[in-house]
């Protein structure tokens, strides 16, 4: 174990907080403390597609998707509906070791507050992001998943103030059991993920004057966070870490593009059961296209259906991805075709609804996210901050991988040599914290 910079590490996911969010949150009292006092980026690159699982996976790994298995937030499950379908939820899913199966080498300790993928991992203290299906217990299946102790004492302290997935209530729940640990348990490294931003984009667009209000209680709840730390006695050993995993942008078309592929006999179904010889599977902004192994004809089927479709504005096909492109930005190696949506579109599995709707025809603003990394205006936002780092140094653009290593490097952890690097730029010169 080498010299670290820092005791402690709290690292705050603001799910979907993103360059067009920097002019106010920057402003408001306790963010801007941070940045005072650290580091920060409006230029941080997520990665393909921009989706909360994928993109959490590879904060914590250092990794792009095509080395660490999380591809999606859901896995392929063709015919069911959105509502039912299991997600990424369990770290066995991921593929190579996280920067907490580190400190559990190390004996240090971590604590999870409904970090995505999650469910059974190392964690010393850990509430996994993990949601009930069909007839499950949503109570029990958290402490199933997790910490059994750790979980039902935050149930049973914070449960009340929870109401389902309703904001801001659960923020708020996410917040309190935050606050209670740093205090209580005090762990070299707290993970937590904030969803209030992205449920409200997702809801109200991003221009609305909602995500102002989300604004001023994220940085209310940042502030809860910064005052824990004072109150547990750790303040000048414990570095903030401030992040979002990806943008969102506006929709006016929903586009189902499965319903072209039945149209051509490529989903049918056969003795009542729903079948497929290629399907679409929705990442918001961007799509896979799915292909029976080995199924040449329906490969070149659909591959001419999608580009016949790219050529009317309609669809809202902005790109065909085949595996070279796909490689370059290291999507998973078992996708052979990935589909871009245009700004203003987006694209869903159902076989149900019709194939485009005009979302402001029926008076609903909605946004999304899942698009290229590289479209305009839709980088995340960075912020570290603490006594060994530089203030107000602002750094260019950044990757998604360099979080683990800087990580890794903050708390003087052994990691494996991963994709991305360790923000060394942004320390101050001789500032080295041995760890007990």
């Amino acid at each position: 174990m080498r010299a670290g910079k820092s005791k402690h590490l709290v690292v705050i996911s603001y799910d979907a907080f993103s360059e067009d969010n920097w002019e106010k949150a920057s402003k408001l009292p306790n963010l801007s403390e941070l940045i005072k006092n650290g580091a920060y980026s409006t230029k941080l690159k997520s990665v393909y597609p921009t989706l909360t699982y994928v993109a959490h996976t590879t904060m914590v790994t250092g990794v792009y998707p095509d080395k660490h298995g999380i591809y999606h937030n859901n896995p392929f499950q063709p015919f069911i509906s959105e509502k039912e379908q299991s997600w990424f939820w369990f770290k066995k899913d991921i593929k190579v070791p996280a920067v907490y199966d580190a400190l559990k080498k190390h004996r240090m300790k971590s604590a999870g507050i409904l970090w995505p993928v999650t469910g059974r991992a190392s964690i010393r203290y850990n509430i996994p992001e993990i949601r009930a299906i069909k007839k499950e217990n949503q109570a029990l299946k958290i402490i199933k998943n997790g910490s059994p102790f750790f979980s039902m004492g935050m149930e049973k302290k914070f449960g009340h103030f929870r109401r389902g997935i309703e904001q801001p209530y659960l923020d708020d729940f996410t917040t309190r059991c935050a606050v209670d640990t740093i205090k209580r348990k005090r762990p070299n490294l707290l993970l937590m993920h904030l969803i209030d931003l992205d449920d409200a984009k997702h809801e109200h667009g991003i221009d609305s004057p909602d995500i102002d209000k989300v604004l001023v209680r994220m940085d209310k709840r940042l502030g809860d966070i910064m005052e824990a730390v004072r109150e547990a006695g750790i303040e000048e050993d414990t570095v903030f870490l401030v992040i979002g995993d990806h943008g969102q942008i506006n929709v006016r078309y929903k586009v189902r593009l499965n319903q072209l592929l039945k149209e051509a006999g490529l989903i049918y179904e056969e003795k009542g059961e729903m079948k497929w010889r290629a399907y679409i599977q929705n990442a918001g902004g961007a799509a896979y296209l799915h292909l029976k192994e080995n199924d040449s004809e329906a490969e070149q089927r659909a591959l001419d259906i999608l580009k016949k479709a790219m050529t009317e504005e309609c669809y809202g096909i902005e790109r065909i991805y085949g595996r070279k492109e796909l490689h370059n930005y290291h999507v998973a190696y078992s996708v052979r075709y990935m589909l871009e949506a245009k700004t203003g579109y987006c694209f869903e599995d159902s076989l149900e609804d019709p194939v485009v709707t005009d979302l402001e025809e029926l008076g609903i603003k909605y946004a999304t996210h899942g698009f290229s990394p590289d479209k305009s205006e839709y980088k995340c936002i960075l912020v570290i901050s603490g006594d060994c780092i530089k203030n107000e140094y602002q750094l260019g653009e950044i990757q998604m991988v360099d979080i683990a290593p800087t990580i890794a490097n903050i708390l003087g952890i052994d990691f494996y040599n991963c994709d991305g690097r360790a923000l060394n730029e942004i320390f101050r010169q001789g500032q080295i914290v041995k760890q007990k």
